[in-house]
C-alpha cells in the first residue's frame, strides 16, 4: 500500500510539471501571436494532449507490450526530450523581450519565438540522432601486480542498453556485432540490461547467445532489473549463457573479478560487509563489476584496484547532465582516481526515458590492461 502510495505521488507529480511547463509554452506562443483566437482553440487541445501523453505512454508500457504501445511510448518519449529544449527556447524569448523593452527596441516577438523555438526543436532532433550514434570509446588502464596474462588484454563494458520499448532485439544484436569486431578477451555487461517497462525479457536477451570471450562474459543486474522481482530478467540473462554475478568473486587466470547487483551496491552498509565476505587478496589485481558509481570509497577500501560502472548516462542531455556532474562529481563519467582505486563509468550505450543525448554519446567501451 505505501509503495502503490508513493507511486501515485510521483505519478502527479510529474503530470503536474508536465503540465505547466506545456502551459508556459502554450501562453509563450499565444502571447506572441496576441491571442489570434483562429489557432488558440486546436492548439490549446494540442498542447492539453501532449502534456498527458508522456505519463500515460509510461503507465501503459509497465502493464503491455505490443506495436501500438510501442509507438506511442517512442513517440512520447521523444517529445517529452524536445519539450525541455522548447521550454529553454520560451525562457530565452522572455529575457529577450524583456532586454528589448527596457533598452526601449522595436521587437517582432512572435518571429522571435518562431526562431527559438525552431532552433529548439532542431537541437533536440539532433539529439535524437545522436542517441542512435553508438561510439566506441578506448582506454588504457594501468593496474598494480596485474597478472602476466592479463597484460595487453582488451574488455569491453557496456551498460545501460535500456531494452524496453523504444530499443529491443535488433537493437541488441547491433550492440552484439559491435562488441564482437573488437574480439575482446572479456565483456562485463554493467546494469540496466532491461528498461524494466513490460517485455518479453527472454527474447531480447536473445542475441546475448552470440556473445563469446576467452575469459568470459559477466552481468550484474542494475537498478532497473530490480524495481522488483529481477528473477525474469536474471533467468533470462542465464538462459543465453551470461555469467550472473550476485555478491560473489571469480578468479580469471589471476584477475579477481567481483560483481555486485544494484541493491546491495546502493547502501553503503550493506555493500561494505558484501564485498568483505568475498574474501578479497589486496596483494592482487581485482576488478569490481557494480552498475552506479555511488560508494567508490567503500571499494577502494575494500582493496580493489579498478571499478567499472554505468548509471549515470552523463545525463543524457542538458539540464540532467548538469545534475549528473553535480551528483557524481569526477566520477559521472570516463576513468578516474579515488585512493589506490581507479573507476570507468561508462553514459551507457541506450537511454532511459527521452531517447535523446546532447552533451554525452551512447557507446561502449573497450580498456587495455597494462
Amino acid at each position: 500500500m505505501r509503495f502503490r502510495t508513493r507511486f501515485v505521488s510521483f505519478i502527479v507529480i510529474i503530470q503536474s510539471v508536465l503540465f505547466l511547463t506545456h502551459f508556459f509554452l502554450y501562453e509563450t506562443w499565444i502571447f506572441s501571436t496576441a491571442g489570434d483566437p483562429r489557432s488558440s482553440s486546436w492548439l490549446k487541445l494540442a498542447v492539453s494532449l501532449l502534456s498527458v501523453s508522456f505519463v500515460s505512454a509510461s503507465v501503459l508500457a509497465f502493464r503491455y507490450t505490443n506495436p501500438l504501445v510501442r509507438a506511442y511510448y517512442r513517440a512520447a518519449a521523444v517529445w517529452v526530450g524536445l519539450l525541455t529544449f522548447l521550454l529553454f527556447a520560451s525562457v530565452c524569448s522572455w529575457i529577450v523581450f524583456g532586454i528589448a523593452q527596457l533598452a526601449g527596441l522595436s521587437l517582432n516577438f512572435h518571429r522571435t519565438v518562431e526562431i527559438l523555438y525552431a532552433a529548439g526543436a532542431l537541437i533536440g532532433l539532433y539529439g535524437v540522432f545522436n542517441a542512435n550514434w553508438t561510439r566506441v570509446t578506448r582506454a588504457t588502464v594501468q593496474l598494480a601486480n596485474l597478472p602476466e596474462a592479463w597484460r595487453g588484454r582488451r574488455a569491453a563494458l557496456v551498460t545501460d542498453l535500456h531494452l524496453g520499448h523504444v530499443r529491443n532485439g535488433n537493437f541488441m544484436r547491433r550492440m552484439v556485432a559491435k562488441i564482437l569486431r573488437e574480439e575482446p578477451h572479456a565483456i562485463f555487461i554493467g546494469g540496466d540490461l532491461y528498461d524494466g517497462t513490460a517485455i518479453d525479457a527472454k527474447s531480447a536477451a536473445e542475441p546475448l547467445n552470440q556473445l563469446s570471450a576467452p575469459q568470459g562474459v559477466y552481468f550484474v543486474a542494475g537498478n532497473h532489473e530490480q524495481f522488483g522481482d529481477d528473477s525474469k530478467y536474471l533467468d533470462a540473462v542465464k538462459a543465453a549463457g551470461v555469467r550472473v554475478l550476485s555478491n560473489e568473486k571469480v578468479e580469471v587466470d589471476g584477475l579477481q573479478i567481483v560483481g555486485v547487483p544494484y541493491r546491495q551496491a546502493a547502501r553503503d552498509g550493506v555493500l561494505a560487509s558484501v564485498l568483505h565476505a568475498v574474501g578479497l587478496d589486496r596483494n592482487r589485481a581485482s576488478i569490481l563489476l557494480t552498475h552506479a558509481p555511488d560508494h567508490p570509497a567503500i571499494a577502494e577500501a575494500a582493496g580493489f584496484s579498478l571499478q567499472l560502472s554505468g548509471h549515470t548516462h552523463l545525463g543524457q542531455f542538458v539540464p540532467w547532465s548538469w545534475m549528473a556532474r553535480r551528483i557524481y562529481r569526477q566520477f559521472v563519467y570516463g576513468l578516474s582516481r579515488i585512493g589506490k582505486m581507479q573507476v570507468f563509468t561508462s553514459s551507457g550505450a541506450g537511454t532511459w526515458g527521452p531517447p535523446l543525448r546532447l552533451g554525452s554519446n551512447p557507446e561502449i567501451v573497450v580498456l587495455e590492461f597494462v
